[in-house]
């Protein structure tokens, strides 16, 4: 997870926001019942497992990406309804432990809260009560917010250790640049124009191009994305 960047206004003016948990806890609860039906009529939905469920996460996840990516003005009901997507594998995978004595989604959404008011100390008190005041630099924000996640972490692992080795290579070269970000990695640039020779040497300026990206503010993940789209269109 990057750190998190702030947006829109900060301080007691901002701390009203509309939830609406009442409504959405019963769908939820509703949907929870219909998914929970399913595993118990369904045949194909009985035999999925945490494993067979994740070639379907990674999908909605993309299918998600696209309809925001998407040129031209976000289509809200597209969003909707790939957010309930990613919604139902999160869900799913709730069951499947819930089912076998392990935690519930009731359990997902705590585990989930207690870590937001823990890692945003400059929002919250440690018991989830407000602070009385809120930074308004984003660089004391993100000071905060890695210092905090800096505590969690045990002793002798790397700033590099939480980062999934399945995100995609462009994604992970980047998460790997901002991590290190302030600090000499000892890595040097190849030269401009050396075509490389092999898939290590490939590699090197792959990463480069990720760097240069980077340093101009630009998105290397997203830009190829947008390219592959281009190439197949007719």
């Amino acid at each position: 997870m990057t750190s998190p960047r702030a947006t829109g206004p900060t301080g007691p003016t901002a701390t009203r926001v509309k939830t609406d948990t009442g409504a959405g806890g019963a769908a939820v609860e509703r949907l929870a019942e219909v998914i929970a039906q399913l595993r118990r009529h369904c045949r194909w939905t009985a035999a999925l497992t945490h494993e067979s469920l994740m070639a379907y996460l990674i999908e909605e996840a993309y299918e998600l990406a696209d309809v925001v990516e998407a040129p031209g003005p976000l289509d809200a009901d597209a969003l909707k309804g790939e957010l309930g997507d990613v919604l139902y594998q999160v869900m799913l995978h709730s069951l499947l432990q819930s089912e076998t004595g392990g935690f519930t989604l009731a359990d997902v959404a705590e585990t989930l809260r207690a870590k937001l008011v823990r890692r945003n100390s400059h929002v919250f008190r440690p018991d989830g009560s407000l602070q009385d005041h809120f930074p308004e630099s984003i660089a004391e924000i993100e000071r905060s917010y890695e210092a905090a996640k800096a505590v969690e972490k045990p002793r002798g692992h790397t700033v590099f250790d939480s980062l999934p080795a399945s995100l995609p290579a462009l994604s992970l070269a980047a998460e790997t640049l901002d991590r290190v970000e302030g600090r000499a990695d000892g890595r040097a640039s190849r030269a401009q124009g050396d075509p490389p020779q092999t898939e290590d040497e490939l590699g090197e300026l792959l990463f480069d191009v990720v760097r240069a990206a980077r340093a101009q503010g630009l998105d290397a993940e997203r830009a190829l994305r947008t390219a592959v789209r281009r190439f197949q269109q007719p």
